[in-house]
């Protein structure tokens, strides 16, 4: 399968499927399904949005779930699981956690773009248990070890 299939839930008759925006986007966009209505924002709420489809993706792949940057810029919400995994054997729908730190409040409209979908190939491998790791210059050095410049 070179495809990846899209099957409408329940009630789903309008939304467009999720789909690039220009010839050279690496991210499909992925709508809300809101038939119930808006959901309404302020700062600090979380709330998982449906985006009205479930997947099944090719063998060997993964949908990473990332913000839409305009989104993020320009009103203030994010994804606190990003970027999150759509594994290649999940068959439900597949859900969106968005989280608003803008202020004021804002409302997110049934049929919105609210995040984007990279197919994304995986790579699988046996793991060992060892007694020692090789050497590297790095070593032992964590978050911020190698500075700013």
């Amino acid at each position: 399968m070179t495809e990846i299939r899209f099957k409408r839930v329940e009630g789903n008759d309008d939304l467009p499927l999720p789909a690039y925006a220009t010839s050279g986007a690496a991210g499909m966009d992925l709508r809300a399904f809101l038939p119930e209505g808006p959901v309404n924002f302020t700062h600090g709420k979380l709330a998982m949005i449906s985006t009205g489809f479930s997947v099944e993706l090719p063998p060997g792949t993964e949908m990473q779930i990332r913000p839409r940057s305009g989104l993020a810029l320009k009103h203030g919400f994010i994804l606190p699981n990003s970027p999150g995994t759509v594994d290649e054997d999940y068959r439900g729908v597949v859900m969106i956690g968005l989280y608003y730190l803008g202020e004021g409040s804002f409302a997110i409209q049934h049929g919105d773009r609210i995040a984007q979908a990279v197919i994304a190939d995986v790579r699988r491998y046996p793991t060992v248990e060892v007694s020692e790791l090789s050497e590297t210059g790095r070593g032992k050095g964590g978050f911020g070890s190698t500075g700013l410049s």
